[in-house]
Protein backbone atom coordinates (compact mmCIF):
# COMPACT_ATOMS: atom_id res chain seq x y z
CA UNK A 1 0.00 0.00 0.00
CA UNK A 2 1.04 3.32 -0.58
CA UNK A 3 -0.10 6.59 0.03
CA UNK A 4 0.77 10.42 -1.70
CA UNK A 5 2.59 13.38 -0.76
CA UNK A 6 0.44 16.27 -0.96
CA UNK A 7 2.43 19.60 -1.22
CA UNK A 8 0.27 22.86 -1.27
CA UNK A 9 2.18 26.00 -2.88
CA UNK A 10 1.42 29.45 -3.74
CA UNK A 11 2.50 32.60 -3.95
CA UNK A 12 2.91 34.64 -0.97
CA UNK A 13 -0.13 36.37 0.32
CA UNK A 14 -2.37 33.95 -1.60
CA UNK A 15 -3.63 32.71 1.80
CA UNK A 16 -2.01 29.14 1.35
CA UNK A 17 -1.20 28.92 5.42
CA UNK A 18 -4.86 30.11 6.08
CA UNK A 19 -6.47 27.55 3.94
CA UNK A 20 -4.54 24.71 5.34
CA UNK A 21 -5.11 25.72 8.80
CA UNK A 22 -8.63 25.38 7.81
CA UNK A 23 -8.30 22.12 6.43
CA UNK A 24 -6.41 20.62 9.20
CA UNK A 25 -8.91 21.58 11.55
CA UNK A 26 -11.58 20.30 9.75
CA UNK A 27 -9.52 17.00 8.91
CA UNK A 28 -8.67 16.46 12.44
CA UNK A 29 -10.79 13.31 13.02
CA UNK A 30 -9.15 11.81 9.79
CA UNK A 31 -6.19 9.21 10.80
CA UNK A 32 -5.72 8.31 6.81
CA UNK A 33 -4.70 12.36 6.21
CA UNK A 34 -1.47 14.32 7.71
CA UNK A 35 -0.46 17.72 7.93
CA UNK A 36 3.36 17.67 8.17
CA UNK A 37 5.28 20.36 10.70
CA UNK A 38 8.11 21.87 8.59
CA UNK A 39 11.32 22.28 10.49
CA UNK A 40 12.59 25.88 9.12
CA UNK A 41 15.56 28.09 9.98
CA UNK A 42 13.69 30.95 11.33
CA UNK A 43 12.24 31.70 14.25
CA UNK A 44 8.49 30.76 15.41
CA UNK A 45 6.18 33.74 15.12
CA UNK A 46 2.35 33.98 15.63
CA UNK A 47 0.38 31.44 13.86
CA UNK A 48 3.59 29.54 12.32
CA UNK A 49 3.29 25.98 11.64
CA UNK A 50 7.03 25.11 11.88
CA UNK A 51 9.53 24.04 14.57
CA UNK A 52 12.47 26.64 14.19
CA UNK A 53 16.38 25.02 14.30
CA UNK A 54 19.22 26.40 13.58
CA UNK A 55 21.35 26.58 10.27
CA UNK A 56 23.41 24.05 12.16
CA UNK A 57 21.15 21.84 13.34
CA UNK A 58 19.24 21.99 9.38
CA UNK A 59 22.64 20.56 8.35
CA UNK A 60 22.89 17.95 10.76
CA UNK A 61 19.33 16.56 10.21
CA UNK A 62 20.02 16.47 6.64
CA UNK A 63 23.74 14.95 6.76
CA UNK A 64 21.96 12.15 9.43
CA UNK A 65 19.32 11.26 6.82
CA UNK A 66 16.24 12.30 9.05
CA UNK A 67 14.66 14.86 6.53
CA UNK A 68 12.61 13.35 3.69
CA UNK A 69 12.35 16.94 1.91
CA UNK A 70 14.36 20.14 1.60
CA UNK A 71 14.47 23.11 -0.27
CA UNK A 72 15.77 26.98 0.53
CA UNK A 73 13.03 29.73 0.02
CA UNK A 74 13.58 33.52 1.19
CA UNK A 75 17.31 32.90 3.14
CA UNK A 76 15.84 29.83 4.93
CA UNK A 77 16.02 26.40 4.86
CA UNK A 78 12.76 24.13 5.12
CA UNK A 79 12.83 20.40 6.28
CA UNK A 80 9.90 17.69 6.03
CA UNK A 81 11.37 14.72 8.66
CA UNK A 82 11.51 11.48 7.24
CA UNK A 83 9.45 10.01 9.68
CA UNK A 84 6.67 11.24 7.55
CA UNK A 85 7.77 8.69 4.91
CA UNK A 86 6.42 5.87 6.97
CA UNK A 87 2.89 7.57 7.07
CA UNK A 88 2.67 7.86 2.76
CA UNK A 89 4.11 3.95 3.20
CA UNK A 90 0.94 2.97 5.16
CA UNK A 91 -1.38 4.43 2.78
CA UNK A 92 -1.77 8.23 4.08
CA UNK A 93 -2.09 11.55 2.38
CA UNK A 94 1.00 13.67 4.02
CA UNK A 95 -0.12 17.07 3.62
CA UNK A 96 3.11 19.92 3.11
CA UNK A 97 3.20 23.21 3.36
CA UNK A 98 5.53 23.80 0.21
CA UNK A 99 7.17 26.07 -2.06
CA UNK A 100 6.84 26.65 -5.49
CA UNK A 101 10.35 26.67 -6.39
CA UNK A 102 10.51 23.05 -4.41
CA UNK A 103 7.69 21.69 -6.63
CA UNK A 104 9.52 22.56 -10.04
CA UNK A 105 11.89 20.24 -9.38
CA UNK A 106 9.69 17.45 -8.09
CA UNK A 107 9.02 14.73 -10.73
CA UNK A 108 5.54 13.37 -12.11
CA UNK A 109 4.58 10.58 -9.67
CA UNK A 110 1.63 9.13 -8.39
CA UNK A 111 2.25 9.34 -4.77
CA UNK A 112 3.32 12.95 -5.54
CA UNK A 113 0.32 16.35 -5.76
CA UNK A 114 1.06 19.56 -6.12
CA UNK A 115 -2.23 21.42 -5.27
CA UNK A 116 -1.91 25.96 -6.01
CA UNK A 117 -3.75 28.09 -3.84
CA UNK A 118 -4.18 31.00 -6.65
CA UNK A 119 -5.46 34.24 -6.35
CA UNK A 120 -5.83 37.40 -8.68
CA UNK A 121 -2.87 39.44 -8.95
CA UNK A 122 -4.83 42.84 -8.12
CA UNK A 123 -6.13 40.95 -4.62
CA UNK A 124 -2.61 39.98 -4.13
CA UNK A 125 -1.26 43.18 -4.39
CA UNK A 126 -3.84 44.33 -2.31
CA UNK A 127 -3.25 41.78 0.41
CA UNK A 128 0.44 42.43 0.67
CA UNK A 129 0.07 45.97 1.02
CA UNK A 130 -2.23 45.12 3.99
CA UNK A 131 0.48 43.16 5.43
CA UNK A 132 2.95 45.83 5.60
CA UNK A 133 6.26 43.89 5.02
CA UNK A 134 6.86 44.91 1.17
CA UNK A 135 6.83 48.74 0.01
CA UNK A 136 5.34 49.12 -3.33
CA UNK A 137 8.48 47.98 -5.73
CA UNK A 138 8.96 45.10 -4.09
CA UNK A 139 5.27 44.14 -4.34
CA UNK A 140 5.89 44.74 -8.09
CA UNK A 141 8.49 42.59 -7.72
CA UNK A 142 7.08 39.34 -6.11
CA UNK A 143 3.99 39.79 -8.33
CA UNK A 144 6.27 39.92 -11.49
CA UNK A 145 8.41 36.41 -9.86
CA UNK A 146 4.94 35.04 -10.21
CA UNK A 147 4.89 34.78 -13.91
CA UNK A 148 7.86 32.12 -13.38
CA UNK A 149 5.55 29.27 -12.27
CA UNK A 150 3.16 29.99 -14.88
CA UNK A 151 4.57 26.47 -16.04
CA UNK A 152 4.28 24.92 -12.56
CA UNK A 153 3.40 21.12 -12.81
CA UNK A 154 -0.13 21.27 -10.75
CA UNK A 155 -2.82 18.52 -9.97
CA UNK A 156 -5.78 20.85 -8.24
CA UNK A 157 -5.05 24.65 -7.92
CA UNK A 158 -7.64 26.70 -5.35
CA UNK A 159 -8.74 30.07 -6.00
CA UNK A 160 -8.66 31.55 -2.50
CA UNK A 161 -10.65 34.91 -3.91
CA UNK A 162 -13.35 34.81 -1.47
CA UNK A 163 -14.40 33.60 2.19
CA UNK A 164 -11.46 31.46 3.86
CA UNK A 165 -14.04 28.25 4.03
CA UNK A 166 -14.40 27.97 -0.19
CA UNK A 167 -11.20 27.49 -0.70
CA UNK A 168 -10.90 25.88 3.07
CA UNK A 169 -13.78 23.30 1.44
CA UNK A 170 -11.98 22.83 -1.88
CA UNK A 171 -9.01 22.07 -0.23
CA UNK A 172 -10.40 19.16 2.10
CA UNK A 173 -12.75 18.20 -0.85
CA UNK A 174 -9.62 17.08 -2.61
CA UNK A 175 -7.57 15.75 0.16
CA UNK A 176 -10.73 13.76 1.43
CA UNK A 177 -11.24 12.50 -2.73
CA UNK A 178 -7.71 11.65 -2.99
CA UNK A 179 -7.29 9.25 0.24
CA UNK A 180 -10.21 7.42 -0.88
CA UNK A 181 -9.03 6.74 -4.30
CA UNK A 182 -5.73 5.49 -2.62
CA UNK A 183 -7.68 3.07 -0.57
CA UNK A 184 -9.06 1.36 -3.54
Amino acid sequence: MSGTWVFVCGPSGAGKDSVLAWAAEHLAERRDIVFARRVVTRSVQPGSDHDPVTAQQFAQLLRAGELAWCWQAHGFNYGIAAHYCAEVSAGRTVVVNGSREHTLNLEATPSVRVVQIMVSAEQLAVRLAQRGRDDAQQINQRLLRNARFNAMRVDHTILNQGELASAGRQLVDYLRAGAESSDH
